[in-house]
């Protein structure tokens, strides 16, 4: 669910981005005050997408320790089966050995 709202946030994000280059380019306006303009926006844009990478980058590192951490536990957990297994066979075959 918190994937979907991300989404929605970028894609509102480059909606509004691609609308404000869009009603730039098309407003009655000087080309030197466009050009200065659109760096302007250019600049914002790059800063917000700079901001998303960020928490995006935060979340998949979240994401990786909490796989991590799951998988570690699985893998403690098939050790501590394997050595109860093999105590048990062990055991059998002492009490075979001595039957």
């Amino acid at each position: 669910m918190r994937y979907k709202t991300e989404y929605f946030v970028i894609g509102l994000f480059v909606g509004a981005v691609l609308g404000v280059i869009v009603g730039i380019l098309f407003a009655p306006t000087s080309g030197q005050r466009t050009r200065r303009r659109l760096a302007v926006e250019a600049r914002r844009a790059a800063e917000v997408a700079r901001s998303v990478a960020e928490r995006a980058e935060e979340a998949a590192e979240t994401l990786g320790g909490r796989v991590d951490h799951y998988l570690g536990r699985d893998e403690e957990v098939a050790w501590r089966k394997v050595r109860e297994i093999r105590e048990g066979v062990q055991r059998y075959t002492r009490a075979q050995s001595t039957s």
